[in-house]
């Protein structure tokens, strides 16, 4: 028995790790984001804690629904499922390194045969009452290290299905923030032709008033009716977007859409201002890349499970128990039996399939390196794309402000002139539908900007303010 324990230690001392030992793969980033160039690198925390980064906007309404996506999402409660499943795995992995004990009870009731008649019961011969209690272990020592890849695989595989469950929060709390921003939005430009609608009827009523008393034709008439109308139905129009914004948020926060509204407001969510220098929080704080990065690992661990299959395995089996046909004299020293040794196995020849699922192995690894690389260099794109609409949205919204402001100016002086007698109706049709059309897209650039906005913060892996700290 000695000599067992003997081989078994010189096999564990001998013992390694087959596979490649894991190495993050370069990726070539640049030193700054081409539009911002004050920023700079810092230290990778992709499991920091964002914060309610939604607040930034000053919206109450706003704050009371993103709070509910972490509690009532049913795609975030599924991704949270699944990072149980994946802890759960990585604990049966880690169970491989210890022994597998079972213990079994056996109870037999016999009666003899005559040595000299084989298979002849005879009369008289006394039954026989047998008790067995065994207590069997079997243990496979991870020599080659197959056990060891196959806990760090899993351990991977856990730490991206725990990036995964951060992507699917933060990507479900920016569907819900830039959902809320068209919906109010669509408040706005309603509440905006709402208004110029009623501009327009009294607009209508003075041409009315103008046609009766012989100084406007009725064609100036159909003009002011036909402006009021059509103004009428884009408003109406803006209802079928809103309702199903409002379903989609719904969806969001685990409601059904028949149980939920939000009251409209014209009133738009601040916009905060992109601070001018912060620190690069891309690499470090975004969850999708951390997973990414993490499946990887868990690939080239893969490698290594599939190595060490080549390698012979070895296994320790001992039993030990006890059997007596009297329970008294059971647990006895003359009763007892036990047995020990190794046994060890090799597959001689399985038609190159081993080395097939090598190479599957490396392939598999090879594609997660290809998408770890492409993930950081989408992310980047998605930083410069909302960086890049920030910048053009605010150039736009000042432009379109000065263009808000003429165009009202122009109305006044057109509609004070028709009233004068010295323009036609046509020219304050024009200038009307000149002027709602600029206040419109303005509130749509508005829009845009929150949305572009929201959308940076994502990109940075979520609330730019604990970035700084």
């Amino acid at each position: 028995m000695k000599t067992y324990f003997i081989l078994v230690a010189l096999l564990m001392l001998t013992g390694c790790m087959v596979g490649p030992d894991y190495h993050k793969p370069d990726v070539t980033t640049p030193a700054a984001y081409k539009e911002a160039k004050d920023w700079k690198p810092a230290e990778p925390k992709d499991e920091a804690p964002r914060g309610h980064w939604w607040e930034i906007y000053s919206d109450a309404d706003l704050n009371g629904l993103v709070s509910q996506v972490e509690i009532s999402n049913q795609n975030i409660l599924a991704a949270a499922a699944s990072y149980r499943q994946a802890q759960a795995l990585l604990d049966v992995a880690q169970a491989s390194y210890f022994p597998t004990v079972t213990g079994a009870l056996s109870a037999t009731r016999a009666k003899g045969t005559s040595p000299g008649n084989a298979g002849i019961v005879q009369q008289g011969t006394p039954i026989s009452n047998v008790v067995r209690p065994t207590l069997s272990a079997s243990w496979e020592p991870d020599i080659w290290g197959q056990i060891g890849r196959n806990v760090e695989a899993s351990k991977a595989s856990a730490q991206a299905s725990s990036a995964d469950l951060r992507n699917a929060l933060l990507s479900a709390q920016t569907t819900l923030v830039q959902s809320y921003f068209q919906l109010r939005v669509d408040d706005a430009e309603k509440q905006l032709l709402e208004e110029t609608s009623l501009a327009y009827e009294r607009s209508l009523q003075i041409t009315k008033n103008q046609y009766e008393a012989g100084v406007a034709g009725r064609v100036d008439v159909a003009q002011a009716e036909t402006q009021l109308e059509i103004t009428r139905a884009q408003a109406i129009d803006l209802g079928v977007q809103r309702a199903q914004l409002e379903h989609a948020i719904a969806v969001l926060i685990g409601k059904a859409p028949a149980n939920f509204q939000i009251k409209p407001t014209n009133v738009l969510p601040l916009l905060p201002q992109v601070p001018s220098a912060l620190p690069s929080a891309l690499l470090e704080r975004r969850p999708d890349i951390a997973a990414a990065e993490r499946h990887m690992a868990a690939s080239n661990a893969q490698i290594g499970v599939a190595q060490a299959a080549f390698f012979p395995a070895l296994t320790l089996n001992g039993t030990r128990g006890y059997q007596n046909s009297s329970l008294s004299q059971l647990f006895t020293a003359p009763n007892s039996f036990w047995s020990f040794g190794p046994s060890l196995a090799m597959t001689l020849f399985n038609g190159g399939a081993f080395s097939a699922q090598k190479r599957a192995a490396v392939a598999v690894y090879d594609n997660s390196v290809a998408t770890y690389r492409q993930t950081v260099l989408a992310a980047f794109q998605e930083v410069e794309d909302n960086l890049a609409a920030l910048h053009q949205l605010a150039d736009e919204a000042a432009v379109q402000q000065a263009a808000v402001k003429s165009s009202t100016e122009a109305q006044v002086m057109t509609e004070n002139q028709y009233l004068a007698g010295t323009v036609s109706y046509l020219n304050v049709v024009v200038t009307q539908a000149t002027a709602l059309s600029a206040k419109n897209s303005y509130i749509s650039i508005t829009g845009r900007r929150l949305i572009a906005n929201a959308g940076l913060i994502t990109a940075l892996g979520g609330d730019w303010q604990n970035g700084t700290k």
